[in-house]
């Protein structure tokens, strides 16, 4: 198509070779020697650790797609009561860390919860004369994770959605084709590689969950990690159950893009027109409201009234100097990891696309296996090299220019923005690879054809037509970076806290009217990006009112010429 430019292919590898340094850095400890704990976790535990893995993946991939892809269609293809608030508001419990919605739950619903409590007031009975299902459980677990962690795929199907013509669903229409016969073998097939994209990432984030699956007693590989290694001191074994993880990791990287194997689903159409919304009425209408109100309600509104309550009744001062800190540290450290994921994200689905090569499938397949790993795993990978890179520069400078700089990289910002990219690199990648697979091959013919280079190309097509998905890959990773923990735990720089740090802290230790001021604070600060990246992704669909401006002449705009 193009000519071959080398230097994109090797910038993607010299990405994909950062983002595996810390996977590397674990993979090589399995083979030094270790204090003989591996045997007895194969026999006793290793069965368990993955039983329950592939319980929890399998619940969660059918509660994201049902709560996820069902609401992301009503809101764009139908007219109900509320519709203009679900369609903001169902992305809402991506702010919220899936940590502090187990405590929650766990604190509401526990025998000497207010639940608990007013039942037996009401009824008289004692604990063991009724039955109420237990949210410490694996069914919990899958209930929390599903509400938590569908916004994935309702983001990237909703983007999909929007970006379907017209014409299309038309000419179904017009063939005798039902609403819900439209949706079943027109909508989801187009919007496929989105949904695939979006479950994938909720999976991943799954596996590397550890603060919900250790309060609730269960026993998954992340658990089983940190026994093993700050419990039982073996760092080898404990990098060997991550070994185990990453084979999870790289199967279900697989099995996303076997999947999508060689179909495409391009729009080819010019007429695109303003979507044009189904009115519900009656019962339908009350069904369309309660669908999407349970995963809203669930994963989002529920536990954010309770955590409201207990930070009006014995919370932290929510405008004193601390929490202002804590807010900016967030911020700042969340915008800058963000920007930073979505342009190195948009360089390695460009390169993949242009160059069509192995080397370039396999960097953006490296670069996106970091994020099921947990943060502290990825913190110990990246701490062990860059701490050898900073005793041997100090040392040099020492013996050839009297200089000791000491640790400059280990303890910084830097090297905590890079494990930040390392753990969510493939939240920007997934959904800038799905937003890539919605454009036709021919808009690159049509540029070649008027002597347009790829990087005109990149920047005069491409990125106007991906405004939307790389808008909502930022939010994402704004929102995760937001409400990360372990990877800032051990990586941040001294007396340098954030908000996560804090809600997890005070969480652990059973304050959590306390940990609900910091918990409310990252919600609040996710709503303003929910808020303009969800506009902005509606006015970025073509047919859009913010979207019909004048074109240029076809000289001008190769993206005209299809």
């Amino acid at each position: 198509m193009f000519k071959r430019i080398p230097w994109l292919t090797g910038a993607a590898l010299v990405i994909a070779v950062l983002v595996a340094v810390p996977i590397l850095s674990v993979i090589w400890s399995i083979f030094q020697p270790g204090q003989g704990n591996w045997p007895h976790l194969v026999e006793t535990v290793l069965p368990q650790y993955i039983a329950n893995s592939l319980i929890l993946m399998a619940g969660v991939t059918v509660g994201v797609v049902v709560f996820g892809v069902g609401p992301a269609w009503l809101v764009v293809m139908c007219q109900f009561p509320g519709r203009r608030i679900f369609e903001w508001a169902l992305i809402l419990p991506l702010a919220v860390p899936a940590y502090v919605v187990a405590y929650v739950y766990t604190d509401f619903l526990q025998a000497a919860g207010p639940v608990q409590t007013l039942i037996r007031d009401l009824t008289g009975w004692t604990v063991q004369e009724y039955w109420f299902p237990q949210i410490r459980s694996l069914g919990g677990a899958i209930v929390i994770f599903s509400a938590v962690l569908m916004p994935y795929t309702y983001l990237l199907a909703r983007t999909a959605f929007l970006e379907q013509s017209v014409c299309v669903l038309d000419a179904a229409s017009t063939l005798g084709r039902s609403h819900w016969n439209r949706f079943r073998t027109i909508a989801i097939p187009l919007a496929r590689p989105a949904i695939v994209a979006g479950t994938a990432l909720a999976l991943m984030e799954t596996l590397a969950d550890f603060g919900t699956v250790a309060h609730f007693g269960i026993s998954t590989f992340t658990t089983g990690i940190y026994r093993t290694w700050f419990s039982m001191g073996d760092r080898v074994a404990a990098a060997q159950l991550s070994s185990i993880l990453l084979a999870f990791v790289f199967a279900l990287l697989l099995l996303e893009r076997y999947s999508r194997h060689k179909a495409r689903f391009y729009q080819t159409s010019r007429r695109y027109q303003q979507l044009k919304a189904s009115r519900l009425h009656g019962l339908t209408a009350c069904g369309a409201v309660v669908f999407c109100a349970i995963p809203l309600v669930v994963g989002f509104l529920a536990p954010f009234l309770i955590l409201l309550w207990m930070a009006l009744t014995a919370g932290h001062d929510l405008f004193g100097a601390r929490y202002i800190e804590l807010t900016g540290n967030s911020v700042v450290l969340a915008g800058v990891a963000a920007v930073l994921a979505v342009a190195l994200a948009l360089l390695l689905s460009y390169a993949a696309r242009i160059e069509k090569s192995r080397l370039t499938m396999g960097a953006n397949l490296v670069a996106g296996m970091g994020y099921a790993i947990p943060g502290s795993i990825i913190a110990v990978g990246i701490l062990i090299p860059v701490a050898t890179f900073d005793n041997a520069l100090s040392a040099w400078l020492e013996a050839n220019f009297g200089i000791k700089t000491g640790l400059l990289l280990t303890g910084g910002i830097a090297a905590l923005i890079f494990a930040y990219l390392v753990r969510f690199m493939a939240v920007a990648l997934q959904t800038v690879q799905s937003s890539f697979t919605k454009i036709t091959p021919n808009m690159e013919d049509a540029s070649r054809t008027l002597g347009h280079g790829p990087i005109f190309t990149g920047v005069r097509v491409h990125l106007p037509i991906l405004s939307g998905g790389m808008l909502t890959a930022g939010l994402i990773v704004f929102v995760d970076v937001m409400k990360e923990l372990p990877a800032t735990l051990i990586m941040r720089p001294f007396n340098f806290d954030t908000l996560a740090i804090q809600a997890y802290n005070l969480a652990k230790d059973e304050r959590l009217t306390q940990a609900a001021t910091p918990s409310l604070v990252i919600v609040a600060c996710g709503l303003v990006p929910v808020l303009i990246v969800s506009r902005a992704i509606m006015r970025s669909r073509p047919g859009s009112k913010a979207a019909r401006r004048p074109r240029a002449p076809a000289s001008a705009n190769p993206a005209a010429v299809t």
